[in-house]
């Protein structure tokens, strides 16, 4: 499958910027290379690929946008933060080594996330400028997501609360994987636009899945400690607008997104494809 050889490609490349020998480099190593589904770099070579680009020229975006997400991983299981044991069927990085060692592991792939945009010599200063301002930007809304999310525990709130705090947390880095693969791509203002309003739909129809996964798939398969949310009392959407529609919410938002892929200039057959990927995910 054609996701599957994205997989491959960004675990390779992950690989190689983690071959540096340093004080960091094995808590690094350990988060990064553990697993995950890879699914913002392989939104990144599939939109870049809808225009036939260079997969060589999209290899630095597809790895610096999970560097990002492997880093808030890391310190969103920080006691301090979520509190949370597992991740990928192994312990925590902080659970592994110390809480330490991981907030400066976290701090370490946040900074190597930047330098391999800036270091990619396939790329001109203009492009890498484009790259590292939509990657800044969303790195900046996911940690405010991250405190919104800290704010409402125990607290009863508006689902328009946990939609902005989802598209924050959850939706920006997914926007921006799609945004970083049309700027590598140089497409059209017109599919750009086209690629966000996607983008968006499918960020907030993840996390509305990732929470009523968290109440129904089993903890072996989830990979990380099952009602998690609900044990710290974290309002999520089915505790705020129940299991069924919420399941309903997700569900609507993909065809939203799949719609919008319609509009394109180019057939987005693979995009496509990684909808009904995603609507048929158990983790």
């Amino acid at each position: 499958m054609q996701f599957d050889s994205y997989t491959s490609r960004v675990n390779k490349k992950l690989e190689s910027y983690l071959s540096v020998q340093n004080s960091l480099a094995e808590p690094m190593r350990y988060s990064v290379l553990a697993g995950g589904k890879r699914f913002r770099p392989i939104l990144a070579y599939c939109v870049a690929s809808l225009f036939n680009t260079d997969l060589e020229k999209i290899d630095s975006s597809a790895c610096a946008v999970e560097l990002i997400h492997a880093y808030s991983l890391i310190h969103d299981d920080l006691p301090a933060m979520d509190d949370d044991d597992i991740r990928h069927n192994q312990p925590a990085c902080h659970k592994r080594f110390n809480e330490a060692q991981a907030i400066l592991a976290g701090d370490g792939l946040q900074a190597l996330a930047f330098e391999v945009l800036v270091k990619d010599s396939l790329l001109t200063d203009h492009i890498k400028i484009e790259l590292l301002s939509s990657l800044t930007h969303a790195a900046f809304e996911m940690a405010e997501g991250q405190s919104i999310d800290l704010s409402i525990v125990e607290k009863k709130v508006d689902v328009s609360v946990l939609e902005n705090m989802h598209r924050k947390k959850t939706g920006a880095l997914l926007s921006c994987a799609v945004n970083l693969g049309a700027i590598v791509a140089q497409c059209s203002e017109n599919d750009r636009s086209i690629l966000q309003a996607f983008a968006q739909a499918i960020g907030l129809a993840y996390q509305i899945q990732d929470d009523v996964l968290d109440v129904e798939a089993p903890e072996g398969i989830l990979g990380k400690n099952q009602h998690s949310d609900i044990d710290k009392n974290k309002p999520t959407y089915p505790s705020v607008i129940g299991l069924e529609a919420s399941k309903k919410a997700y569900q609507a938002l993909y065809v939203k997104a799949s719609k919008e892929l319609e509009l394109l200039s180019v057939n987005a057959h693979s995009l496509q494809q990684l909808i009904a990927k995603l609507q048929s995910r158990k983790f």
